[in-house]
Parts: C-alpha cells; sequence; structure tokens
C-alpha cells in the first residue's frame, strides 16, 4: 500500500509509521537548520494530517498541546525525549520524561501537554500525525500558580 492509499481510519500511530516506512514517498527530503526545528507538512485533509520534523542538538518545542487533535510520533532516526506533563488538583504540574530511539512511536490523546526535545549529540528525524486536523496549539509553562498559558497560535496565521 502506498502512503497515498492510506486509509483514513487508522490510528495516528499507523499513519505515522507508515509514512516513516516509506521514505521515497516524501515529496521531500529532510532538511536541518541551525537557527531553528525544520518541518513540512506530508498529508493533509479535514480528518487528519502528517508532518516530516527535523531536530539539531539541543532543538525542541516548549510545552504545548494539539488543539483537541489526537496524535502520534514516530522517530524515524537519531532519539528525542518527549517531557509530559501531569495535572494534579492539589499540587504543581509533574513532568515526566521519555526517550525514544529510532524506530520507537508514541500515541497520545486530544488532552496531551508535552514538548519534544533533541538532548542527544546526533540529529533526529520524527513524523508527527494528528487527527483530526490540528486547527490550534496552545503553547504552556509552568509558572507559580501551575500551568500558565502562554500563547494559543492558529493553523493559516502561525504556521
Amino acid at each position: 500500500m502506498t502512503v497515498a492509499a492510506l486509509r483514513l481510519d487508522l490510528d495516528p500511530l499507523a499513519l505515522a509509521q507508515r509514512y516513516a516506512a516509506d521514505p521515497r514517498a516524501w515529496p521531500v527530503a529532510p532538511r536541518f537548520d541551525a537557527a531553528e526545528r525544520w518541518y513540512h507538512r506530508l498529508a493533509a485533509a479535514d480528518d487528519h494530517e502528517v508532518w516530516l520534523l527535523t531536530w539539531l542538538p539541543g532543538q525542541g518545542t516548549d510545552l504545548h498541546d494539539h488543539g483537541g487533535s489526537a496524535g502520534a510520533f514516530q522517530v524515524f532516526s537519531g532519539t528525542l525525549t518527549e517531557d509530559t506533563v501531569s495535572l494534579s488538583p492539589s499540587g504543581p504540574p509533574r513532568i515526566t520524561a521519555r526517550e525514544l530511539g529510532e524506530g520507537a512511536g508514541r500515541r497520545f490523546g486530544s488532552r496531551h501537554i508535552h514538548r519534544i526535545t533533541n538532548r542527544s549529540n546526533r540529529p533526529a528525524i520524527s513524523i508527527h500525525a494528528y487527527a483530526p486536523a490540528l486547527r490550534s496549539m496552545t503553547r504552556y509553562r509552568i509558572g507559580a500558580s501551575g500551568l500558565d498559558v502562554v500563547t494559543v497560535e492558529r493553523a493559516g496565521a502561525q504556521w
């Protein structure tokens, strides 16, 4: 089955894995940018989208959600660390780190808050899939009162 013939009822991790398994079908070759993470949308529809991302050592995201979309990512090469936020009604937010190496994947639900960073000394490439397609992303920071909203970005305006 080619990437173009994917069934839309696949979960986001299966979608990311399918794209990771066929890099010859990617419409662009991965690029690396010393100033910031590089990304390119590989596929888009109302009910899903797929992104190709590259990460040089030290590059990463801030804490964010996916605006109500569920998602997944698959590490194509290198190693990435995902920090997930757990909220507690009686205490401060808790951060849990998970390292994912080449071939590892991770799915997450629509309320997931995380950041991804390349903490290794090698470049990394990953495939990210979201269902439905991203409409917004909220960026957060951990402050004195807990998890604070920094900004809400909208598809078509900020990316």
